[in-house]
């Protein structure tokens, strides 16, 4: 799909939601104390194991930033979202990594998470970020500090998000109030 085919009518964009809506809210397992004690998990693999299922939420996130000319996909499940929106698009991908896991130089950022604390890493090299306009995914928005952090270090890099999206958003947990000036697209909210 090119950028120009992602202009829609909202009766079209509404079906999209809907599928993504009723694919996520049907196969997301829930995990009580998972990783710790007192964090409920949702597990998402189930909804991007079932292939109609992950095309509408590929096709959602596409459309929250049609003119984006990139894309970059949280650690470790906006990997797999990242890649399927940025072929989508036709853009590239920038995967945003865990502490560690690149070798330097790196651009880095702590954040604060409802069960510790981590980092976040990008290139700070090879990979011309300055004036790019970057669509920001991950899984989950609960408390907003990986997303904050992400966004961050596009901006850090001269880069501009244009726009952030997650498949579940925890609403009772205010992470979007973390969340800068960009838009910030859920495709489900509790």
């Amino acid at each position: 799909m090119s950028k120009h085919e992602m202009l829609e009518t909202a009766e079209v964009a509404g079906e999209r939601s809907a599928r993504a809506e009723d694919a996520v809210r049907r196969l997301t397992r829930w995990h009580d104390d998972f990783p710790t004690p007192g964090v409920r998990f949702a597990d998402l693999t189930p909804v991007f194991a079932d292939s109609a299922g992950f095309r509408a939420v590929l096709d959602c996130f596409a459309a929250c930033a049609p003119d984006a000319d990139l894309v970059a996909g949280v650690d470790a499940r906006g990997f797999l979202l990242g890649a399927g929106v940025a072929a989508t698009l036709g853009t590239g991908v920038v995967a945003v990594r865990k502490a560690g896991k690149l070798p330097p130089p790196v651009i880095s950022r702590e954040y604060t998470l409802e069960y510790g604390s981590a980092a976040l890493e990008i290139p700070a090299d090879g990979i011309d970020l300055a004036g790019r306009k970057v669509l920001l995914l991950d899984d989950v928005l609960a408390t907003g500090g990986t997303l904050a952090a992400a966004a961050e270090l596009f901006l850090a890099a001269g880069a501009e998000v244009v726009a952030a999206a997650v498949v579940l958003e925890l609403g009772f947990l205010n992470g979007r109030e973390r969340q800068g000036d960009y838009p910030v697209t859920s495709i489900v909210k509790l």
